[in-house]
């Protein structure tokens, strides 16, 4: 702030006021109801960081911003309007979804606006990032969440099966010897593919890979999440039959949350070495055949 202050002049700093204090008033209602879903839903929790991983990002790159020159972008104003209109026919529709999308598209024209294309294009991603904060709507989050329940209770059965313990599978209903397990939509594995997800694509970013590279880091996280689902399910599975019912609702079914998320973020960085090192390789071998050419 203190960089933009030396570059611009008391007029345009009044417009920025103004701009700012009308965001902040217009979307004062939508941020804090953001943020209440943040806390209150345990599928949404992860929105906390992604407003912190943007600013990093843009954090990252200050010194590079700091030698593009402010070139203030009229077309800005467009942003800032239709972003403005989009959360105003939200709030008349009552779709918090709507209403949340347009903080992204008014952030973007006050970017352009205050600062220019050239300094937007640069922190376009960080931008663009914010969308992970927002939930999914609930109507579009059940079409997915039942599906994948179902075929994560297929996996687990299966799994299961192959360790020896007998099961029988209904639906999203697992029973076992002695205790039935229900995975419900908190074990669909839908909540760790879109934290996953937010944390591979700023993990993609930030890393000096390819860009195809980059893209595959950041696809990896549906396959990653997919496994590490499974492997918590049968883990719960297991340790009922082999521990006590209890288990499967008690501290140790939590931790094994935890447990098999760092152990989704491990795989993600496997996934980054062994590309890098594929990467290296490449770009050696390049030069060596450049050298004896």
């Amino acid at each position: 702030m203190v960089l933009i202050q030396k570059r611009l002049n008391s007029n345009d700093l009044v417009q920025i006021s103004v701009i700012l204090i009308t965001f902040s008033l217009l979307f004062s209602h939508t941020i804090a109801k953001l943020v209440k879903d943040w806390s209150e839903n345990d599928n949404y929790s992860h929105g906390f960081l992604i407003p912190v991983i943007s600013a990093y990002i843009i954090w990252q790159i200050k010194d590079d911003l700091a030698k593009i020159e402010l070139k203030p972008n009229l077309f800005g104003l467009f942003f800032l309007v239709a972003g403005m209109a989009l959360h105003i026919a939200g709030n008349v529709g009552a779709e918090l979804f709507t209403m949340r999308m347009a903080i992204i598209f008014t952030v973007a024209g006050i970017s352009l606006f205050i600062m220019g294309s050239s300094i937007t294009k640069k922190i376009w991603f960080p931008i663009v990032y914010l969308i992970f904060m927002i939930p999914i709507p609930a109507i579009i989050w059940g079409k997915l969440a039942f599906p994948l329940q179902l075929f994560a209770a297929n996996l687990t059965s299966q799994v299961v099966e192959l360790v020896g313990i007998p099961i029988f599978r209904e639906g999203n209903i697992l029973n076992l010897s002695n205790t039935t397990l229900e995975v419900v939509d908190a074990c669909s594995g839908l909540r760790s593919l879109t934290s996953l997800l937010a944390l591979s694509g700023a993990f993609a970013y930030m890393s000096s890979l390819k860009n195809i590279s980059k893209w595959l880091i950041f696809f990896s996280a549906v396959p990653i999440a997919v496994a590490v689902n499974i492997i918590r399910l049968t883990s719960t599975a297991m340790m009922a039959v082999w521990i006590g019912p209890e288990t499967a609702h008690g501290f140790l079914h939590t931790m094994s949350g935890m447990l098999v998320f760092i152990f989704a973020f491990v795989l993600l960085y496997v996934i980054w070495f062994f590309l890098s090192t594929f990467e290296a390789r490449m770009d050696k071998s390049k030069k060596q055949n450049e050298k004896s050419a």
